[in-house]
């Protein structure tokens, strides 16, 4: 009971969007803890945050809520533009020689480069897309995550844009090969 009398407030772990900071706060209110995030964090007062559960994105906005919080409930801050997304569960795949030989380790690291922003697809070279063209979706859904309609997408998109990049360098080939023959002609 001393300690309580010492110390009022309730203890909150506090991250960032990125999880990759975590901070201990013992607050009073929700006014008291925002200032002491700001402290510990390192946010300029001027910039907009919001508190959200750090397990669902849920706000909290107003102080009857925080009340009602459990003690040492894991909270986020997010600063102005932030939106709260869950926690992507690391992607841990252990590789035999066959699996490796084939690319394992990278392919779960496109899939999940891809996963974040599919754009990254116009980006990759051929040795990427043969990669993803050929990968077998059923091996890779319990690694990466549960959604086995997205790799079978993805790996039929990756096929096409495959195709469609080498069916523009054979055309840049022949554009070349004409351009020299024509050149040889002119001389």
């Amino acid at each position: 009971m001393e300690l309580e009398a010492a110390q009022p407030g309730k203890p909150f772990k506090i991250t960032d969007l990125s999880r990759d900071t975590k901070k201990g706060v013992v607050a009073e209110s929700l006014e008291d803890l925002t200032s002491k995030v700001r402290d510990k964090l390192n946010i300029d007062n001027n910039e907009t945050i919001k508190v959200v559960l750090e397990t669902d994105g849920t706000e909290i906005d107003d102080e009857e809520y925080f009340a009602t919080l459990d003690t040492n409930t894991s909270l986020m801050i997010l600063q102005e533009g932030q939106h709260w997304m869950p926690q992507k569960p690391p992607c841990r795949l252990s590789l035999d020689q066959v699996d490796d030989s084939k690319g394992g380790q990278q392919l779960v690291g496109l899939v999940d480069k891809l996963k974040n922003n599919l754009c990254h697809l116009s980006l990759l070279g051929g040795p990427e897309l043969e990669l993803l063209s050929d990968m077998d979706p059923e091996s890779l859904v319990d690694i990466t995550f549960p959604d086995r309609l997205f790799l079978e997408h993805l790996k039929e998109a990756s096929g096409r844009y495959l195709c469609e990049k080498r069916q523009a360098q054979d055309a840049m080939e022949l554009l070349r090969l004409y351009q020299e023959k024509e050149t040889e002609g002119g001389n």
